[in-house]
């Protein structure tokens, strides 16, 4: 994922993510810890929270697309793969609870060899 094609005059763009992740703005919203309102309304999403919650999100994608082959895949596994160390939480939760570094962190440490 080219950070570039998910942007709109230097802005992460909902839709453009939405789109490749063949998903709802709304969706990408939730699962970034977002509200709809984040989304749908142009001032909150030149928001610095909103834009802060989907550069993470879009960090995370871009860290482990190479290894499952596909934003989609991603995507997936960011929702639904409890992570180890983390009592079960999936990296979407650890976003939603503002704690994308450790989930960048944790893959920083399994792509060096270190297992959590």
């Amino acid at each position: 994922m080219g950070l570039a094609q998910y942007s709109d005059d230097g802005m992460f763009a909902p839709r453009k993510i939405a789109d490749t992740l063949r998903t709802t703005s709304e969706e990408v919203a939730r699962t970034a810890g977002l509200g709809k309102d984040a989304v749908q309304r142009k001032d909150r999403v030149r928001s610095d929270r909103t834009q802060r919650r989907l550069r993470e999100m879009v960090e995370i994608l871009n860290k482990v697309e190479p290894r499952f082959g596909s934003a989609l895949m991603a995507y997936a596994w960011y929702r639904s793969e409890p992570l180890p160390g983390f009592s079960g939480q999936t990296a979407m939760q650890l976003v939603r609870s503002g704690r994308a570094e450790e989930v960048l962190d944790y893959i920083d440490a399994v792509d060096a060899g270190v297992h959590a």
